[in-house]
């Protein structure tokens, strides 16, 4: 029997396919510290974020045979060592495209009309009539720049709201030189407009956009920094729902502070899951605890596809 550890867990639907297809599923949550420990035992691990694959788990697990992730980004995973070892690694990016997607948007959102301060301040007790005059200056989106770094599956969902909302659309993707984003009502599969967006310099992009949005895996040093934010457009409003590291946090904090970032959305940190605490309660700054891709459809997807991968590898007689 072929026997499944979903070490950060598997939604229901997923877990159901897989067991159906008589594979033993156990999603009991086995400490990183005691993981090699046990890997050996199973022939397919699946994790999320919070597990680390690495080397040694990877040599511990004598009958592993794949190693998948569920949601976008591979880097909690020692992926080149894996697949010298003859492992199938694989995640599922399109599953949580539109939820990752929709968060950016409502950071976006909160961000331009201030809703994060008008929660908390009038919850603090805040003078309603002053906190109405203060709110606004809020923006309107249509008409606004959005910059998007990274074009792939999520930055193209953002921007096909984005359009729809009325927004210019500046995009930087050193893989991606164009893309067409098709703009398709709901239940109306005959009303449809598609838009060529070409990519451009992260140099215009910084110069040119009201709001910056980032949707790239993990990276060994900042995307933005501080060299970055000083060619922004001052009230700038950032937004990352991808990997903690992709903004220098020192430098965003600092930029917050001086009024050159007027906001920031934050779903992920450098130190999670304990992020800085200067962050977090900054008045401008919007966070969410790294949730991008966890909406009911968007596990429900990646349970599903996760087993589907799995189901047709092994069908395969691998």
């Amino acid at each position: 029997m072929i026997r499944i550890l979903a070490n950060d867990g598997i939604h229901p639907d997923g877990k159901l396919l897989l067991e159906e297809a008589n594979y033993q599923v156990n999603a009991d949550k086995i400490p990183q510290e005691e993981l090699a420990q046990r890997i050996g035992e199973f022939d397919v691990l699946i994790v999320r974020s919070a597990t680390k694959v690495t080397r040694a788990v990877i040599d511990a697990g004598k009958h592993l045979k794949i190693i998948a992730r569920g949601g976008v980004g591979l880097d909690n995973i020692d992926v080149e060592y894996a697949q010298s070892k003859g492992i199938e690694v694989f995640n599922t990016p399109k599953a949580s495209s539109r939820a990752v997607a929709e968060l950016a948007v409502g950071h976006l959102f909160g961000l331009a009309r201030m809703l994060q301060r008008g929660n908390r301040e009038l919850a603090a007790g805040g003078d309603f009539k002053k906190l109405k005059k203060a709110f606004e200056t809020g923006l309107q989106l249509r008409g606004k720049t959005i910059g998007i770094i990274g074009f792939g599956r999520i930055g193209q969902e953002v921007a096909k709201m984005a359009l729809g909302l009325g927004m210019d659309v500046l995009a930087h993707d050193p893989f991606v030189q164009e893309a067409e984003i098709a703009i398709q009502l709901y239940r109306y599969e005959d009303l449809k407009l598609n838009v060529i967006v070409r990519t451009e310099t992260l140099e215009k992009l910084f110069r040119e956009s009201d709001f910056i949005t980032l949707h790239l895996p993990g990276v060994d040093k900042p995307i933005v920094g501080a060299a970055e934010i000083e060619k922004m457009k001052t009230g700038v409003l950032l937004i990352n729902t991808a990997r903690g590291g992709v903004i220098d946090e020192e430098a965003l904090l600092a930029a917050l502070d001086s009024g050159k970032v007027g906001g920031a959305g934050l779903d992920v940190f450098e130190n999670e899951p304990t992020p800085r605490e200067a962050l977090l309660k900054h008045p401008n700054v919007s966070c969410s605890p790294h949730i991008g891709a966890s909406t009911m459809e968007a596990q429900s997807y990646i349970g599903m596809e996760l087993a589907d991968r799995i189901i047709a590898y092994f069908g395969d007689d691998k």
